[in-house]
């Protein structure tokens, strides 16, 4: 539906990210785009907190892309914040560092603060989106063995919910799953829409 109705705009879409999960759950939506990254130094103000980061973040991401748009190109960035304890926890420099915040997670309740920005060469919006998630008690053998043997260093938090941490891990969910995933496909869906229809 929305495929139709951007192909019907000549509109073309660009997701600023290199990420294989969003770019994942594009296509899942029925969307074509195309990828262009900016390597932006995602330092934010200190003054800011959970979804207030995201926001800043994928705004940053945006203004660094607009100058490059076409006309008739719509940019989607995007980015994720773990929130626990009135603390960010970002993407883990080392092993070591993803073992600490994993076991900081371990038997809390966290928030997920996705948000997405769109954009053209003019204008932009964005929204945030928050999911709170439950983490059982977790051992150190199974922290252990999750750093070893998938990728953590590109997930905010150390953990992906859709790896096997999520899967053993997690013991409730209040939100979108998508949005622990790193893209709230819902809240997309409804900006994609009212941007078409405005």
């Amino acid at each position: 539906m929305i495929a139709e109705q951007l192909a019907h705009k000549q509109l073309k879409l660009v997701l600023g990210s290199n990420s294989p999960r969003r770019a994942a759950l594009l296509k899942d939506l029925g969307l074509t785009f195309s990828q262009r990254a900016s390597s932006v130094d995602e330092t934010y103000p200190s003054q800011l907190k959970a979804g207030a980061i995201a926001t800043y973040l994928a705004e940053l991401k945006a203004r660094a892309l607009q100058p490059e748009l076409l006309k008739n190109e719509l940019l989607i960035t995007s980015d994720t914040v773990v929130w626990c304890d009135d603390r960010s926890l970002e993407k883990p420099q080392t092993s070591e560092e993803a073992i600490e915040m994993l076991s900081f997670l371990s038997g809390k309740t966290h928030e997920v603060y996705s948000a997405i920005s769109i954009s053209d060469r003019i204008q932009m919006c964005s929204e945030v989106d928050c999911t709170q998630v439950c983490f059982k008690t977790l051992s150190k053998e199974e922290i252990h063995y999750y750093v070893a043997h998938h990728e953590v260093m590109d997930k905010a938090g150390a953990y992906g919910i859709q790896d096997w941490i999520g899967l053993i891990g997690v013991k409730k969910l209040m939100g979108s799953y998508f949005n622990v995933m790193g893209l709230p496909t819902h809240l997309l869906y409804s900006l994609l829409k009212e941007w078409i229809e405005d």
